[in-house]
């Protein structure tokens, strides 16, 4: 198959083809599209979700971050984000594609859209920075 070619670079390009094989498998994970949950909201005084999301490990999501603009508001889950791959945040059809996420802030009203793929198993919590209150929680628990 490599005939005339070095073993060291067959190796390379048996080692480029197998990784080119794989992430095409790993896309059509992506490529079936994402499940939404219902959208996370910042608003003076309400809460953040209805209730906690369940997620499966491997699963593929989608997830609104829609402020009001009543205040100025922000939601950190450094914990979450760590335990998740976060495949975009789309704002304004601007696709962003981090390396990592630690929190959003909204100045004014808008939205976010994160679409992520749920990693490590646990109990995660998304919140608005320095409160203490339940509703100011989303919790999040991937199975």
């Amino acid at each position: 198959m490599f005939k005339g070619l070095s073993s060291s670079f067959a190796a390379i390009v048996i080692m480029v083809a197998s990784a080119t094989s794989y992430a095409q498998g790993s896309a059509g994970l992506l490529s079936g599209g994402a499940q939404t949950l219902p959208p996370i909201t910042l608003s003076s005084g309400m809460p953040l979700a209805d209730e906690p999301y369940v997620l499966q490990s491997g699963e593929y999501y989608e997830i609104d971050i829609v402020c009001d603009g009543s205040a100025e508001l922000a939601i950190s889950g450094s914990e979450f984000f760590r335990n998740v791959w976060v495949d975009e945040v789309v704002i304004n059809d601007i696709e962003i594609r981090p390396l990592g996420l630690d929190s959003l802030e909204f100045d004014d009203e808008g939205t976010a859209t994160i679409k992520f793929i749920a990693i490590k198993p646990g109990r995660y919590e998304v919140r608005i920075p320095g409160t203490t209150g339940e509703t100011q929680k989303a919790i999040f628990t991937i199975q």
